[in-house]
């Protein structure tokens, strides 16, 4: 595997919270330069874009994770909402099907601002038993491997996905395509929701280009200097693969 070069903002800090002004207060404490964030669901229908635009404005990458799941002609039109706001990466489902990836491809390359375009597979809350459920009788990571490699077939710049499938996707689907990789947790930490997690160091050494990582720095007594201290040893870690 080649490793990616090294990125002083791979990290992505979730920004978790109910309301802007709880956001707001955690911003002021990180450092930009350091990292990205994330927007999700409940601060977006919480603050909705004008905080997106604000958060840019701050001087802060933006990924907005919406997940957009709809009929192609529909999650065309978010995708391209959400590129007219200035965000650096934004979402979709690969369960969604090829047809409404291509949409979105298509949407975000007619846009003057071309965020990356990522899918998401199958999310680091489910677990086998969780897709024995859903009807899908394959192991999370056979699925993930199905939805990833339809995702770059569909012109996905990359997909979201677990650290523990890293390796595989890495050498399916090569070293270009993006991982972004969630349930982040630094030694210690609570696995809180996430049922398939890896340390930051981990998640480098297998490959992933962007790691997000909600409560371990945003629940820390100090968030910024967490996320300095996982920033030195990600650092670290790529100056020991030269």
């Amino acid at each position: 595997m080649t490793t990616p070069k090294f990125d002083p903002k791979r990290i992505v800090i979730a920004l978790d919270f109910a309301s802007a002004s709880e956001a707001r207060a955690l911003l002021t404490l990180l450092n930009p330069s350091l990292c990205r964030v994330k927007i999700g669901k409940e601060l977006f229908t919480s603050a909705g874009p004008a905080f997106v635009k604000e958060v840019i404005a701050m001087g802060f990458d933006v990924f907005l994770d919406l997940k957009f799941h709809d009929i192609p002609n529909t999650v065309a039109k978010a995708v391209a909402a959400a590129a007219a706001l200035g965000v650096w990466m934004v979402n979709v489902h690969a369960s969604g099907g090829s047809e409404m990836m291509r949409a979105a491809r298509t949407a975000i390359e007619s846009s003057s601002s071309k965020p990356l375009l990522i899918a998401v597979t199958v999310l680091t809350s489910l677990s086998q038993t969780d897709l024995m459920e859903l009807g899908i009788a394959i192991t999370p990571a056979q699925q993930v491997l199905r939805l990833a490699t339809l995702a770059q077939q569909s012109g996905m710049d990359g997909v979201v996905c677990s650290a523990a499938e890293t390796a595989m996707l890495r050498a399916h689907l090569g070293d270009a395509f993006c991982l972004v990789t969630p349930g982040i947790r630094t030694e210690g930490d609570d696995a809180n929701d996430q049922k398939r997690i890896v340390t930051p160091v981990d998640a480098i050494l297998a490959g992933s280009h962007y790691l997000v990582i909600g409560r371990p720095i945003t629940k820390a007594a100090d968030p910024g200097g967490k996320l300095a201290l996982i920033s030195e040893q990600l650092h670290g870690s790529f100056s020991n693969l030269c």
